[in-house]
């Protein structure tokens, strides 16, 4: 479930599974094979823009299953 949260606000991984609905092994795989949405280093915290994960979100959206990701 998306809130209505400042495009700049920035989340940690739980956080996103809340609002989003990506796991937070998800987001931890995915920032390894750097297929996941952009993510912000703060020290040893990970933090995502809310902008960001709507834009990576958006950019997911497919008609049918036989089309690619991004097409």
């Amino acid at each position: 479930m998306q809130e209505n949260f400042p495009e700049d606000r920035l989340l940690s991984r739980p956080e996103v599974h809340t609002h989003f609905g990506l796991t937070q092994r998800f987001l931890e795989v995915a920032a390894v094979k750097g297929n996941g949405p952009p993510f912000i280093k703060l020290g040893r915290s990970v933090r995502y823009r809310v902008g960001d994960l709507r834009e990576w979100i958006e950019a997911r959206r497919v008609a049918s299953t036989s089309q690619k990701v991004g097409q």
